[in-house]
């Protein structure tokens, strides 16, 4: 049995000068083993917008989708927006001599950092934006110690 921890990493540089960030990086590392999968479907065209140091927006291109056929959930640091397949009448009997539109089902997840939460949700032009903040609990922020 291989202890996996003593495997090297792109961490292995940073864990003696940090304490606690272990869970953090092991995080990373299943991450980096899992980037190939994660980044070979680039569907659906997104942005990733930073709109101040603590707000993000998420766009994702998504023509041909109405809000009711769009599912988005926000569970355990992870954020995730999800299709049905639409089956158009209309489109069976459509003879197309290129189709470069795609309508197709998707499911895209976000990994969001801790304190990220979901803000709202907006679909304009096929366009759907997902406002993020990060709100860090007023307990987790740096306080100065004093010396007795």
């Amino acid at each position: 049995m291989t202890n996996h921890k003593a495997i090297q990493s792109i961490f292995t540089g940073l864990r003696p000068f940090t304490v606690g960030f272990d869970e953090m990086f092991d995080h990373f590392d299943t991450m980096a083993h899992h980037l190939p999968h994660m980044t070979a479907n680039n569907y659906p065209p997104y942005n990733i917008v930073k709109v101040s140091e603590e707000k993000y927006c998420i766009e994702l291109a998504i023509a041909g989708f109405s809000k009711a056929d769009i599912e988005i959930e926000s569970k355990d640091n992870i954020l995730t927006v999800s299709t049905l397949d639409k089956k158009d009448e209309n489109e069976l009997e459509t003879e197309y001599l290129h189709k470069g539109i795609s309508a197709r089902s998707f499911k895209k997840a976000f990994n969001l950092a801790e304190y990220v939460i979901v803000q709202g949700a907006s679909f304009k032009d096929g366009i759907l934006s997902i406002e993020l903040e990060r709100i860090v609990p007023e307990a987790m922020k740096p306080k100065t110690i004093k010396i007795k």
